[in-house]
């Protein structure tokens, strides 16, 4: 008896040990300060990337409602981190997937110079759960932070690589661990930082995502600006949502709050009163891709000039109003993001080039500065000088709407041939449904070749991008391997797929070099050994003679007997069918 007795303390003394360590652990608030370093330094510094996760560990650690999880690898060797909020706690990354609530993600420190939001999510998560009133307005969100996006830039910390902006007083570099802007990369994905990202992303699938960033550029008296996806390219009725509904409540709550904000003034080099475009986000930018998925996206963009206590502090604003914006139209978002795939498919084509509408600006009430050009004392040249003494409020246009400059048909399928691995890399890391083809097939296509097309002169991101280009297409009967690789448009990432697959669009595969050995001819022939295969040709192929006939009567070509061998060996089975030929196909 005495020891059924003795065993049964030890076990309550154990349960008593193990509920104290429990206590203890989820009480450690009391042991770790919650207060940011840019609280500690009164609004002039930045935590470094370390106190950041160290931060978000402890949020973790001591509180029910977050989740840390670790994504990938980066360039720089670490992780990604994601910091999750639920009221009911996501316990691994299938829970994140499968989560029926409002989703949203912030991204931050994609440039770690521009720090503004990596410090005002850290004092938004902990102002949150700290607050039970937020915690039930908020009950129905699950929000996500990526603490540091850029974790190469974020060690490569400085005080004077941003010469423009106005505090913090130490910060992290532009480019990442090889020296990348991640704000380009998203499409084309060079770095691990842009795979892990699109791993978060997809895993989250966000109904609202959010960038933070300092703007560079003209002067004005607004702190903050915002940069929202381009509506029209955003399409559909998602598009007019996030123009007519979302962009004026989120305004009009900061308006409620004495916050003024103004669309990203899009000015460089002059000054703002003409009026000014707005930002056309493709998808090498962060939120030119999350909405090729539906999300309705935007950018904070801070004013470089303003202190950037006042940066912090309104950026973080910003995200609270968001948030309550998400929370009072949950239903129209999940609905909306919903239908977006089937409305997009019924209309049997899609624009993938967009030009400015110059006949049907927007108006604003802009607060600026009277800008002039004065004598430099530097240079023996004049300078822009925006006076701050002179403040003015005046109305501009605001060119925020775009018309399609190039449309295409919306195929059935695509295929692409195995092999190109660098692209079903990325289709995979996007989630992009597919099958492989079972066995050797014969199917009729179209076929497109590259037409015309011109390059950049100098690098961009690693890459001489193409511009400009043009496709022949043609209907053909096409032989397919087993393996190759059968891709459906009616699924959630349609957009990705056309914005990609679709050559002619500015940030496709092609014109971002993924398909460059096409371009280049592998088998040549001899001059002096072709001239009788040419003569051969010409006698037996009346249509082929007719066409070089008509040739002839060109000048330049009449003048040069190489251009006419070309001419007939283009137009033979002697050519190569690869040449100029894009290993992706169309069924429609």
């Amino acid at each position: 008896m005495l020891m059924i007795r003795t065993k049964k303390l030890q076990q309550v003394l154990s349960l008593i040990l193990v509920t104290l360590i429990f206590s203890c652990a989820k009480n450690a608030d009391e042991a770790f300060d919650f207060t940011t370093k840019f609280e500690q330094s009164e609004g002039f510094e930045t935590a470094t990337y370390a106190e950041v996760i160290d931060y978000y560990k402890a949020l973790a650690d001591t509180y029910d409602e977050f989740s840390l999880f670790t994504f990938g690898q980066t360039d720089s060797g670490e992780p990604l981190h994601l910091l999750v909020y639920d009221s009911d706690r996501i316990y691994n990354i299938s829970d994140l997937k499968n989560a029926t609530k409002r989703k949203v993600l912030i991204n931050n420190g994609i440039h770690p110079g521009e720090s503004d939001g990596i410090d005002a999510s850290m004092m938004l998560l902990r102002d949150i759960v700290k607050n039970d009133s937020l915690k039930s307005k908020y009950k129905d969100v699950v929000l996500a932070v990526i603490p540091v996006y850029n974790v190469g830039g974020a060690f490569n910390r400085n005080s004077h690589t941003r010469t423009n902006q106005n505090g913090p007083k130490a910060y992290g570099f532009r480019g990442n661990a090889r020296n990348f802007d991640l704000n380009r990369d998203f499409i084309k994905q060079d770095s691990k930082n842009a795979a892990a990202f699109a791993e978060i992303f997809h895993a989250l699938n966000p109904d609202v995502f959010i960038d933070t960033h300092v703007s560079n550029g003209a002067d004005y008296q607004y702190t903050l600006t915002h940069l929202f996806t381009q509506h029209n390219k955003l399409g559909g009725k998602l598009g007019p949502f996030l123009e007519t509904e979302m962009r004026p409540y989120i305004e009009s709550s900061l308006q409620q709050k004495g916050l003024d904000i103004t669309p990203y003034v899009n000015v460089w080099g002059s000054t703002p009163e003409k009026g000014w475009s707005q930002f056309y986000d493709g998808p090498r930018y962060s939120t030119g891709y999350t909405t090729l998925f539906h999300s309705l996206g935007f950018m904070i963009e801070t004013h470089m000039l303003k202190p950037y206590k006042d940066r912090v502090e309104q950026t973080y604003e910003l995200l609270f109003s968001t948030l309550d914006f998400t929370v009072e139209n949950a239903d129209t978002i999940s609905e909306l993001r919903q239908n977006a795939v089937s409305e997009l498919l019924s209309k049997k084509s899609y624009a993938i080039a967009y030009e400015v509408d110059r006949t049907n600006p927007s108006t604003l009430q802009f607060k600026g500065y009277e800008g002039s050009y004065i004598d430099s004392k530097v240079t023996n040249g004049k300078r822009l000088f925006y006076d701050r003494s002179k403040p003015y409020t005046k109305e501009v246009k605001y060119y925020n709407n775009f018309v399609p400059s190039k449309e295409i048909r919306i195929p059935n399928y695509y295929i692409l041939k195995k092999g190109w691995h660098a692209v079903f890399d990325r289709l995979k890391t996007n989630e992009i449904q597919y099958s492989r083809f079972e066995k050797d097939t014969l199917i009729e296509v179209e076929v497109n070749h590259i037409d015309q097309f011109d390059t950049r002169r100098s690098p961009y991101e690693g890459h001489y991008l193409h511009y400009n280009t043009k496709v022949r297409r043609s209907v053909q009967k096409v032989a397919f391997s087993k393996g190759d690789i059968l891709i459906p448009t009616n699924q959630n990432g349609v957009r990705y797929l056309l914005e990609t697959l679709e050559a002619e669009a500015p940030d496709s595969f092609f014109n971002w070099n993924f398909f460059d050995t096409i371009l280049q001819r592998k088998e040549g022939y001899s001059a002096y050994v072709f001239e009788d295969i040419a003569e051969e040709l010409l006698k037996n192929d009346a249509l082929l003679k007719k066409q070089f006939e008509e040739q002839m009567k060109d000048e330049n070509f009449a003048k040069s007997p190489r251009a006419q061998l070309n001419f007939i060996h283009k137009n033979s089975p002697h050519y190569e069918k690869a040449h100029m030929q894009l290993p992706i196909y169309k069924i429609f």
